[in-house]
């Protein structure tokens, strides 16, 4: 069977959603995901970003989508797509072309009190905890801490002056983390995901808040330290043998909580 994964969202969500796609792997499987999660989809037989397949164009009116990509869709068996599962448009437009799409939420149910990765891994028929990991091969482990005090919202962020005195009292070296349009002086900024994820697996241990990074350090296999406030963490909380998660409002947080978290195998 020839099958197609189309898995929009943001870093952590794709990541989530990594043992729901494997599980759905098949003789031939194909991904499209957003572009920087690319590198990390190590699985498939063939990924994608969505932004160069022109499926976008699906479902606007007045617009005829490419024959190419018609063609391509059609090529496969079946097509298991979060992309436009809230699009009553783009649902119409794939049956009107006789697409063999079956859709699932992007993101879990509000009112149902369930981790994502579960959730994800459930409705496409799977069970059991749902644990991402990316293969990172073999990595050399280096006595250093690495810090990313970022994340997509400002109100899941800790305060930048706590994890600089975190830094202060950690007893390693800190290498400070951060994306390209991140301002902080002298942090590392490596944009492919894949190496990032290497690069942190090679430390001591990671710190930092709610973010697709903080998905991307457990993925890894990476001890992390993630700090939670405004997000509940029973849901979204990065998974992994070596995840400590500190949750609570954020300004009542100190800077001894979290470096009583630290595990001692990495202080």
């Amino acid at each position: 069977m020839r099958r197609l994964l189309i898995r929009p969202g943001g870093v952590g969500d794709c990541i989530l959603s990594f043992p729901a796609l494997e599980f759905l792997k098949t003789h031939y499987t194909e991904v499209w995901t957003r572009a920087d999660v690319v590198p990390l989809v190590r699985f498939a037989d063939r990924v994608r970003a969505i932004s160069s397949t022109g499926i976008d164009l699906l479902g606007i009116e007045g617009v005829e989508p490419p024959l190419r990509l018609l063609e391509e869709l059609r090529g496969f068996d079946s097509i298991v797509s979060w992309y436009g599962s809230n699009r009553p448009e783009f649902h119409a437009e794939v049956k009107r072309l006789g697409l063999a799409f079956e859709f699932f939420p992007a993101l879990p149910d509000a009112g149902e009190h369930v981790h994502a990765a579960d959730f994800f891994l459930r409705e496409v028929g799977g069970s059991g905890r749902a644990i991402p990991r990316i293969d990172c091969g073999v990595v050399e482990a280096r006595d250093f801490a690495v810090i990313h005090p970022f994340s997509g919202s400002p109100r899941k962020n800790w305060a930048l002056e706590r994890f600089r005195r975190l830094a202060d009292a950690m007893g390693m070296p800190v290498q400070w983390c951060a994306g390209p349009e991140e301002s902080l002086e002298d942090a590392v900024r490596i944009g492919d995901l894949y190496e990032l994820a290497r690069w942190i697996r090679s430390a001591r241990v990671y710190i930092g808040n709610d973010s697709g990074i903080t998905h991307l350090a457990a993925a890894a296999g990476a001890r992390v330290v993630a700090i939670f406030g405004p997000t509940d963490p029973e849901v979204w909380a990065p998974r992994g043998d070596r995840v400590r998660v500190i949750a609570g409002k954020l300004d009542e947080i100190s800077v001894e909580r979290v470096l009583a978290g630290v595990p001692e195998s990495a202080a």
